[in-house]
């Protein structure tokens, strides 16, 4: 489990670090991820959907709980990991509510995407948010109105600032498919130890 705000910072008991991401937070808290998903649009029979998204990434120096790659919603595997492709995607933590005891995840888990500026297909296997209403977080309430999706990128191997570093390279608004083919380009390997190559 895992939220980071801004992806330089981590949001902890309704606290954001970073003062700059505050008003940004503050001015989306009435427009939830799944609002914002209904802007997807298909793009063809196969093809999946297309959609922008907030793109930050979560190492396994700063995963909920820290240096470990703990994950909340297993599928493909016990421990967040995997190298990217169709078969192997790489998990990935979407936001998700907790309303009379029960959770909902803004994106069911097993589901697939494919991120073209990293060349990666990932797979939903983790929340973004802590605590008891984890709703009222940047990840469940979107940022500039589009959903907020969080990657793993790895990292036990190197640095804890080095791994923050290629969060914060990664971090963008970016393209998005949903229920993507399984042809498309892939780059292989752990996020961190690619260097956080992106494409395009």
């Amino acid at each position: 489990m895992h939220l980071r705000t801004c992806a330089l910072s981590g949001l902890f008991g309704g606290l954001i670090a970073l003062s700059g991401c505050t008003e940004q937070v503050t001015r989306n808290a009435t427009t939830s991820s799944m609002d914002a998903s209904v802007q997807l649009s298909s793009s063809g029979t196969g093809e999946g959907q297309r959609f922008s998204a907030y793109l930050t990434g979560y190492t396994y120096w700063d995963n909920t709980p820290p240096g470990s790659s703990a994950i909340a919603r297993p599928v493909l595997r016990q421990r967040a990991g995997g190298t990217g492709t169709y078969s192997n995607p790489i998990t990935i933590a979407v936001g998700h509510s907790i309303v009379g005891g029960r959770q909902t995840l803004d994106y069911k888990e097993g589901t697939r995407f494919y991120l073209p500026r990293l060349q990666k297909y990932v797979i939903v296997e983790d929340v973004c948010g802590d605590g008891a209403t984890p709703q009222n977080g940047p990840c469940h309430t979107g940022y500039g109105g589009r959903p907020w999706l969080d990657v793993w990128i790895g990292g036990r191997g190197m640095d804890p600032g080095a791994a923050d570093a290629c969060a914060r390279q990664i971090t963008g608004v970016q393209p998005i498919i949903m229920n993507p083919p399984s042809n498309l380009a892939v780059t292989a390997g752990e996020i961190a130890s690619d260097g956080c190559r992106t494409f395009g």
